[in-house]
């Protein structure tokens, strides 16, 4: 009884062991590869400074746009400026902004566009101001461009911000500045005003355009609620003979055939100790264009609250004591840590 029953049992093994022979070999799949993770490029940053010729300088201010937002309206203004520039390359930006938008969408914008066209970066410097003179209008650009010829031949004359009551009277004293420098009102080619109020914009392009007919002219409300009631208009001119670079309280004349141009650097925090390392760092990068503090001859400050701007006034004089100075409160920075920025213009070599 025990052979027969184990009889089946013997069969049934046999058979799945025949069965088992049968069955295909299942081949290992290989493993798919993650396809590799993209990494998009980091855009490039502008350069800290640049050298320029003086005598090739020309000088542009982008139209004010309502359309859109910071980034199509800074793209729109980029564009304007690339075909008021009829190819000659940009090497200094200025831009003004105003709204809640990210200043630094100004620097990727510029940095998309320039590399996208393969065209070397220009300085920048970005700063936000209180507002500007068009319903809507967010950002405006000052360039300043290298001509394919010699424009300035005997070389330019810059003029530092002049404090007035109104736009009017400040374009009046830059109009003094000029005739003593021996500028022709006519060569006078961009003037900037920084306004307490848009109130008075009106007004103060009607006297900007009877005094300096041939300007560029930009027009921005520097700090919104400002209890400064106040304007200050600042200058380039061409020089209407050869002569030495010099510094004298209207002008400064400069007739060196190249220029070494900043963009902005920011101090952090309002110690004396952090305004000197936007110096140290300031220094640094003039260094690198074979120039120093010493070749300094105008700096632009950007003070977001008066006690940055009255630590400036006595700081710019041991960092650039022979250097010519604007001192403008500004709205913001990039930057939210910021408490000012400062621009030079130096004699290069």
């Amino acid at each position: 009884m025990i052979a027969r029953r184990s009889f089946p049992l013997a069969l049934l093994l046999l058979a799945l062991g025949a069965g088992a022979q049968q069955l295909p070999k299942v081949r290992k799949q290989k493993q798919e590869k993650e396809p590799p993770t993209q990494t998009l490029p980091l855009e490039k940053e502008p350069p800290a400074a640049v050298t320029v010729e003086t005598a090739r300088l020309t000088f542009h201010v982008s139209p004010l746009s309502d359309k859109g937002l910071l980034s199509q309206q800074t793209r729109d203004a980029m564009k304007s400026l690339l075909d008021a520039n009829r190819g000659a390359p940009i090497v200094k930006l200025r831009a003004f902004v105003a709204g809640t938008g990210d200043l630094r969408r100004v620097q990727a914008i510029v940095s998309e566009m320039f590399s996208d066209k393969k065209m070397p970066l220009p300085a920048l410097t970005t700063i936000q101001v209180g507002g500007l003179p068009m319903e809507g209008a967010q950002v405006v650009i000052e360039s300043l461009s290298s001509d394919k010829r010699a424009v300035n031949p005997n070389g330019l004359a810059f003029f530092p911000a002049r404090r007035a009551a109104d736009a009017a009277g400040a374009i009046a004293q830059l109009g003094s500045a000029a005739e003593a420098s021996h500028v022709a009102a006519s060569e006078v080619l961009q003037v900037t005003c920084f306004l307490s109020s848009l109130e008075a914009v009106s007004a103060g392009r009607t006297a900007a355009a009877s005094a300096f007919p041939g300007a560029a002219t930009d027009f921005v409300e520097n700090q919104r609620l400002s209890t400064d009631r106040s304007a200050q208009c600042e200058a380039v001119g061409r020089r209407g003979s050869a002569g030495k670079t010099e510094i004298t309280p209207e002008a400064v004349l400069v007739s060196e055939p190249k220029l070494v141009m900043s963009g902005a650097q920011m101090a952090f925090r309002e110690e004396d100790s952090d305004l000197k390392l936007a110096f140290d760092r300031l220094e640094k990068s003039l260094r690198g264009m074979n120039a120093n503090s010493a070749d300094v001859v105008y700096a632009r400050f950007y003070p977001l609250t008066r006690t940055v701007q009255e630590k400036l006034a006595a700081l710019r004089m041991q960092v650039f004591p022979q250097a010519a100075a604007s001192l403008v409160r500004a709205e913001g920075l990039p930057s939210v840590d910021a408490s000012m920025a400062v621009e030079v213009i130096a004699l290069g070599k």
